[in-house]
């Protein structure tokens, strides 16, 4: 008797919030900073509002596989945020305290570092809703339930 595989759909894999958060800061670092300085509430509404929408669409689903990816692709989206919020704080202390002159820095300003904190918050509640739906899993395994 043959057996049929369930592979999850590529919609459910792609880590959505990780492609915001990498489209948010290769925008800020590319694009010249007055451009990204006048149209951020434009960029962040098109890469954060969909990013959100699309990764609640993946909160049904708790096969191991997604639970898997999804746990992953946060923890690259923290190590992400964190070297970028790292940088960024290395850059103003090199700047404001030791005043060393001509070295290249990155530069996150106020926008990007809020729009970095909300897809942040976004992969956390996705982390939560794995681990209701974890629980929930495990509750209907329970004979004692």
């Amino acid at each position: 008797m043959p057996t049929t595989s369930h592979k999850p759909s590529t919609f459910l894999i792609f880590p959505w919030g990780l492609l915001s958060i990498v489209l948010v800061l290769g925008l800020n670092l590319t694009l010249n900073n007055e451009w990204f300085s006048k149209n951020w509430s434009w960029i962040a509404l098109v890469l954060i509002i969909p990013a959100a929408i699309l990764e609640n669409f993946k909160v049904g689903y708790s096969t191991m596989r997604i639970m898997f990816m999804k746990v992953v692709y946060s923890l690259i989206s923290f190590l992400l945020v964190g070297m970028a919020f790292g940088s960024a704080l290395t850059g103003y202390h090199i700047e404001k305290f030791q005043k060393i002159e001509g070295v290249k820095v990155i530069n996150l300003p106020w926008y990007v570092l809020l729009a970095l904190m909300v897809l942040l918050l976004i992969q956390v509640a996705q982390l939560f809703s794995m681990l209701k739906a974890v629980k929930r899993e495990f509750m209907q395994m329970d004979p004692d339930q």
